[in-house]
Parts: structure tokens; sequence; C-alpha cells
């Protein structure tokens, strides 16, 4: 009886163990199935439902005008991604993202094909909100969207070249946007995520570290005054067919830049028409020689170094003469003038018999003392120099050019900053292209008595028999100089070709602003002389400006004289 309890005892024992023995191999099977059979199911999927760290954008600062205008500012938009085995596992899902974007279908399987060891793929960057809705509505597998931002230019191409523009990952390209590209940049945050089969981000973990969005920057740009700037321009290079033009309006006070306008230009909203010739910042980049423009300080350098008086009296007599092989001539023969008539009616001959009787140290001092050759201060990305050769290895033909700008180059911004020197009483400032919180430190470059005497000497110019008599304003008095230069072409110069400028500044005896006019190659049968195409343009924006900025007229005529007595002044 004992030994039947025994068997039975010891039979269940071996079918307990054996039992526990096909469990085992059940469980054996069953992970040799999951590690071996079906490792990329169960891999992919795990991938799909795991805890990722994710960046959280940082919104780029906003550049405003002088007056809180915005003119870059940042707005959200979505970039699609995606994760190439999981959307080729759902040929429906590419199906359904290729119809929502726009793509098509082939097209975007075989990018993911290429792409299929890789986790993170862009689809397409930068689509509208609504869009990354719709392919969220319809549960695409594989395929998600991120946030991020792109910037939008309200005023468009009116300040392009100043504002400058970004890449697609928001990063500074040209302009102010590159030169204060930390500034405005910021710095991304991170963040752990759930997501889902989809990629979608089904809930939030935890903060890894903040986002510090980018901090905004006040330009010194006047938008009113810029657009007003931008729609003269644009009518005098349609009205002449010139190639291209420029217009700098510079604040007396500070060097700030109030207006930069340039043509041709671009839209930084849409640039896929955009040429690499229009992209750039003709004021500050493009070289030309400037002319008569440099005339004022040729004879602020006669006055200065003592050879000349303001007073002194000229011989030009009989309207040409040779200095070597070169012909130096005028319109006509303006006989015995003054130093002011050499400004007034830009004789070359005048202006070379004053340089010849000076040192060239003396002339070149003068030159590069109000910043010829030298780069403004702006910090603007691709500013250039120009060219002032030092005076150790001028000739006599050479110094003869340079008494009326040939054989030297600057920039429209280097031009007006020049001429600042004038209209500041002597002082040098530096050329900025944001607000100054101090007065920037001057230098003083020039005696107040040669710079008040120039600028009046300046005045004649604008007058009736003055080169310049296009650019008189109505309301305004003003002072500045014709110019007309040549292109360099081929080693020489063009017979076709030229550059007109107008420099000058505003009201006359007292000047706010410093306006810098740059027509280039406009047609010759339609007028090119700087007297003829860009006094005219300075005249119109020079008014506007100071109207814009309340300046109050300095010149009345009777019968508006007569209304301000029958109407008294607002308070």
């Amino acid at each position: 009886m004992k030994k039947s309890k025994a068997k039975v005892f010891a039979g269940r024992r071996y079918l307990l163990l054996f039992a526990v023995f096909c469990m085992f191999m059940l469980l054996f099977a069953r992970a040799a199935q999951l590690q071996l059979l079906h490792a990329d199911f169960y891999n992919e999927e795990g991938s799909n439902r795991h805890i990722r760290t994710v960046e959280i954008p940082a919104n780029r600062g906003v550049i405003t005008d002088r007056h809180g205008e915005a003119l870059a500012i940042s707005t959200p938009v979505y970039s699609i991604w995606a994760h190439p085995k999981t959307a080729l596992a759902n040929p429906q899902s590419v199906a359904d993202a290729a119809s929502v974007l726009g793509l098509n279908k082939n097209t975007l399987t075989e990018k993911l094909q290429k792409r299929k060891d890789k986790q993170f793929v862009y689809v397409k960057r930068h689509v509208f909100p609504n869009i990354a809705n719709e392919l969220e509505q319809k549960k695409v597998r594989g395929i998600s969207s991120a946030r991020e931002y792109r910037r939008y230019y309200p005023t468009g191409e009116m300040s392009a070249h100043v504002v400058g523009l970004t890449n697609i990952d928001d990063q500074g390209l040209e302009g102010v946007e590159l030169a204060f590209d930390e500034w405005l940049h910021g710095s991304p945050g991170k963040k752990r995520v759930l997501k889902n089969g989809r990629g979608t981000v089904v809930g939030d973990i935890g903060l890894v570290a903040e986002a510090h969005h980018g901090k905004s920057l006040k330009l010194s740009i006047d938008k009113r005054i810029q657009y007003l700037a931008y729609r003269e321009l644009k009518r005098t290079v349609t009205r002449h067919s010139a190639k291209a033009g420029s217009v700098v309006v510079l604040s007396v006070d500070n060097g700030e830049v109030l207006v930069m306008a340039n043509l041709p230009a671009f839209n930084p909203n849409d640039r896929s028409n955009a040429k690499v010739n229009s992209i750039r910042n003709r004021a500050v980049t493009d070289l030309f020689e400037p002319g008569s423009t440099v005339k004022p300080f040729l004879i602020a350098a006669a006055i200065e170094s003592g050879v000349y008086k303001i007073d002194s009296k000229i011989d030009t007599a009989p309207g040409y003469f040779n200095v070597g092989s070169l012909l130096v001539s005028d319109h006509r023969n303006y006989g015995v003038v003054e130093m002011k008539t050499i400004l007034s009616k830009s004789s070359n001959v005048g202006a070379v018999r004053v340089a010849l009787k000076m040192s060239q140290k003396q002339l070149w001092d003068q030159y590069q003392s109000v910043g010829f050759g030298q780069l403004t201060g702006s910090g603007f990305p691709g500013e250039r120099v120009g060219k002032l050769a030092s005076y150790t290895n001028w000739n006599k033909t050479q110094r003869a050019t340079l008494a009326y700008g040939y054989g030297m180059s600057t920039t429209a911004l280097q031009l007006a900053r020049a001429y600042m020197v004038i209209a500041n009483d002597g002082v040098l400032l530096p050329a900025s292209f944001v607000i100054n919180d101090q007065s920037p430190e001057g230098r003083r470059v020039m005696s107040g008595r040669t710079a008040k005497a120039v600028r009046n000497m300046l005045k004649g110019v604008l007058t009736k028999e003055g080169t310049g008599s296009r650019a008189s304003m109505q309301g305004y008095s003003a002072a500045g100089k014709t110019g007309t230069s040549r292109k360099s072409q081929n080693g020489g110069y063009s017979k076709d070709n030229y550059i007109a400028l107008f420099a000058g500044m505003a009201p006359a005896d007292k000047p706010e602003v410093v306006v810098v006019v740059l027509i280039d190659q406009p047609i010759k049968k339609d007028g090119y002389y700087g007297g003829e195409v860009a006094a005219p343009l300075f005249s119109r924006v020079t008014e506007g400006a100071l109207r814009l900025m309340n300046v109050p007229p300095d010149i009345i005529n009777d019968k508006k004289r007569d209304l301000l007595v029958a109407r008294p002044r607002e308070q």
C-alpha cells in the first residue's frame, strides 16, 4: 500500500517537472521568436514608443526702426519630418503626406528609401500651421511635424539691403541680420517627451533646459523717410533707365543712418527670383570715383594749409591747360574766379591749379582725415574701404586728377560721412545703423571756421548760376555739390557710361541731415550730369525728410509769410 502511494507521488512529481520543463521551453521558444525572428518588428515598435529629448525653438529677436515699427519679425511655422522605415511600411501614409504637402509621391518615396537607415529626415521645411494641422488629422504613420520660426519682413524690398535676411535655419546671412546674429538669435531649449507609434508627442515628461529668446534690436532707420527715399529713387532710376542707384541719409548730430535705399532690390519674403546682383547693399559695397563731389575737401585743404585764403582768387583762363599729357578743361573760360566759384561752377581748371600749389601731403591729409580710404565705423558686413593711395607714390598727374575726384574710390556711405564733417563744423563721427544711447565721441579733423566757410560756398552750387540749381527746395536752404564721373572700363574710362552724384546737407546754416544720391549709368540722351539726374532726387528726398522730422522751414516766401501771419501757430 505504501509502495503504491510512493509510486503515485513520484509520478506526479515527474509530471510537474515535465510541465515546468515544457513551460520553460515555451518561454525559451517565445524569447527566441521575439529576439531572432521578429527582432526588426519589435525594434521598430520600440523606436516608435519611447522617450525622446526634443528641441524647444527660440524666437529670433524683433528688428524695428527708430520709432519701434517692425522691420523683421519671426512667425511660427512647421517643418515636416519622417522616420523613413515607419513611413515606408505604410505606403498610404506616404501618399497622404505627399498629397497634403504638394509633393510627388514617387519622389518622396525615393527620398525615404535612400535614407531608410536614418531616424530623422526632413520632408518639407517651413509649412504654414494649417498644412501641419491637416497632416496631423490624417494620422499618417512615420511622418510628424516640428514647430519652428520663419522670418518675415513687413517692409519687403524697401529696406531689404539694410535689414538683410536669414537662412532656413534662422541664421543671419546678410545685413543687420548677419551683423547682429548672436544678439538676435537666442538659444533653443530642450525637453523630454513621450511619443506614440506615429511619432506624435503624446506627453511632456520634463524640462531639460529653458529656451532663451533673442533680443530685440532698434535700428536708426526711419521707416517713413526710407519709404519716401525708395519711392523717389525708383522713380528716378526708371525715368533715366539707369542701371542702379543709391540714397543715403545721415543724421548730422550723431552719424546715425536714417535712410539707406538701393536699386535693384529684392523681396526677402520671396527669394525665388532674387539675383545675386540685387542682394548686395551697394551703398557700402560698391566703389566709385567721386568726381567733383570731392572738391569741397580740396578747398578745405587749401584753406587749412594756409596756402590759400577764403577770398583768394584763381586764374582759370583760358579754360584749359595741360598737366603733362593730361588735358584739364572747363565747360568754358571762367577767367579769374573766387574759391567759391570753383565749387559753384565746378571748375576743374581752378581745382587743379589749387591742388598743384599745395604739397601732396597737405591734400592727402585732408582727404584721409575725413574718412576716405577708411571704414566708416558702421560695422556693416561687406563694407569696403575704398582707395586712397599714399601721397608718397603720387606724380603730378595723379595730384591733378585727385583734385577733381579721379584716381581714388569711395562708397556712398563713406562720401556721406565725409560731408558730415562739413555739416558738423569740422567734427568726424562714425556712422551707425543702430540707435546711439549716448552721443558718439567725435574727432575734429577740420577747423570750425573752415567747415563753415566751405558750407557757405556750397550754398552757391544751388543758386541759378550753380551746377546744382535743381537741388534747391521751396521751404529749406541747402548746401551741396554735384558730381559726374566716368565709369572705369578696360583700364581706362568709358565714353558713354557715367555716375551722376549729388552730396549735400540741409538746412544750410544748421544742417540736420546729410544726403548723398548716386545714379549709376543713366541713359545719356535723357541727361546724365549730377545736376540733371541726382540733384532733383536730392531735393525731393531732403525736403520730405526734413518735414517728416518736423524741422521748421528756414525759407518763407511772401505767400507763406502772409499765411502764417493770418493763422496763429498751433501750440
